[in-house]
């Protein structure tokens, strides 16, 4: 998962795309606007994100926050991991760690005595449960057999392998270093390691990638994935080498039309095979969610450790009592003299207000198909509901079918979740002009992760077509 700037950028508008109409009116008038609002109480478990920033080259379309050096100092970047996840976890005072995730990068170069040694370091820190969801982002030319085993031994019980594409044509477009080949036998290794717990990324909206293309490809993931796909719209990045050819007039760029036939149809594919469309970009069978990404998507703690890794928890071992949303420093030197000199390496932390806090409940609450209960609204909202904010049900975008408010809570339809970023700005409206005339306006800003965004974009970035 990935973040930038300071609030959530799928709060954004879809780039040229009309939104389906307002969102409801205030809430009954009789319901005073709120005052001051607790903050919630700090839960006593976070999630852990590790950053590994190194690669063996760049990706053509990739601009996150990654490093390709002749040389990595291993054992030094493995000492400040260590010494970092300690510092964090002891000023967030969480008492448990509910899943762990390394990220990147490339963490599959690492070697599985770093992942030893930071999950080890983990467990002195906060209680990991035992068979707490442990998640390593793996490349398929990084991922042989034995060192799979490897990883395995040292306490990864999930894998995410980037397999982009089974296409060798369309893997050279990305810079990719595997062939399909090499990404199929890697699947397959993975899978006898890590059966039901192997996940696999794919991206669609190429340059020049046909509808026909896709789906083919996706038929052949269907024959070759285990029980979860994340299938992300690649986007165009300024400074990176695809963007550059299209922007170029060198490759076409996707119509918006053919963007939305290639994320419906992967949808109705994905269903017909057993799986179930948790969130935006995410499909899972048999139960195989990632319980990781899930506390993202459901505002719990969550601290980021390693260069440019995002966070929020409250940081109880300061005196802190708010939430705050921290980045780590970017560039893997300078993290690591902050950390040797000050045991961390965050380069910059903002408390968020009690508003800040419901709009990234609200932003990524709604990218699941479960929604946002009125029990997590509460936490974060005691003295005010959703039915207040939104309306009762049955109102405004509810009755164009974008969105269902009910007993369960707040939640996108089929429709809704597939125009997610065109409704996302009208509802940040709503909620702020419910709470009170002084809130400060919606502002691009970070998701979950460490440092980037996800392989490729939110699939609620398919605009799907003008409304």
């Amino acid at each position: 998962m990935a973040a930038r700037g300071w609030r959530l950028a799928a709060a954004a508008a879809r780039p040229g795309g009309g939104g389906p109409g307002r969102a409801p009116g205030p809430g009954p008038a009789s319901e005073p606007a709120p005052g001051p609002v607790p903050q919630p109480a700090a839960p006593a478990a976070a999630s852990v994100y590790v950053h590994w920033p190194y690669c063996c080259k760049r990706c053509s379309y990739c601009n996150f926050n990654t490093y390709v050096v002749p040389a990595v100092d291993e054992a030094a970047v493995r000492a400040c991991l260590v010494r970092e996840a300690q510092t964090l976890l002891r000023l967030s005072r969480v008492k448990s760690v509910t899943s762990v995730f390394f990220g990147g990068g490339t963490p599959s170069l690492a070697s599985p005595g770093t992942i030893t040694a930071v999950l080890e370091a983990v467990m002195g820190a906060a209680h990991l449960p035992a068979g707490a969801e442990v998640t390593l982002e793996a490349n398929p030319s990084s991922t042989t057999t034995a060192r799979l085993a490897g990883f395995k031994a040292a306490g990864v019980n999930r894998l995410s392998i980037g397999v982009q594409s089974l296409d060798d044509v369309e893997l050279r477009l990305l810079g990719r270093e595997h062939t399909a080949a090499e990404a199929q036998a890697a699947v397959e290794a993975a899978r006898q390691l890590f059966p039901g717990r192997t996940s696999i990324d794919l991206l669609f909206g190429l340059p020049g990638q046909s509808l026909g293309a896709w789906t083919q490809g996706l038929k052949a993931a269907l024959g070759l994935c285990d029980d979860h796909i994340s299938l992300y719209q690649l986007t165009l990045e300024r400074g990176t080498a695809l963007a550059a050819r299209v922007w170029g007039g060198a490759l076409p760029a996707p119509p918006q039309d053919l963007l939305a036939d290639m994320y419906q149809t992967a949808r109705t594919m994905l269903l017909a095979a057993g799986f179930r469309h948790y969130e935006v970009s995410n499909f899972a069978r048999k139960g195989a969610l990632s319980t990781h990404n899930l506390s993202y998507w459901r505002a719990e703690q969550y601290i980021g450790v390693g260069p440019g890794a995002h966070g929020r928890f409250v940081p109880h071992g300061e005196g802190g009592c708010s939430r705050e949303a921290r980045v780590q420093m970017l560039e893997p030197i300078a993290w690591m003299r902050a950390v040797q000199s000050r045991g961390h390496g965050t380069g910059k932390r903002v408390v968020l207000s009690p508003l800040e806090q419901l709009e990234e409940v609200l932003a990524l609450g709604l990218r699941t198909d479960e929604g946002i209960t009125h029990k997590r609204w509460g936490r974060f909202s005691p003295h005010l509901s959703l039915e207040a904010v939104f309306g009762a049900p049955g109102q405004a975008l509810q009755q164009q079918g974008w969105m269902v408010l009910d007993g369960g809570g707040l939640r996108c339809t089929e429709r809704g979740l597939a125009v997610l970023d065109s409704l996302l700005p009208d509802l940040l409206c709503q909620l702020q002009r419910r709470w009170g005339p002084t809130a400060p306006g919606p502002a691009p800003g970070p998701a979950p992760g460490g440092g980037t965004a996800p392989r490729g974009s939110s699939a609620a970035r398919t605009g799907l077509r003008a409304l």
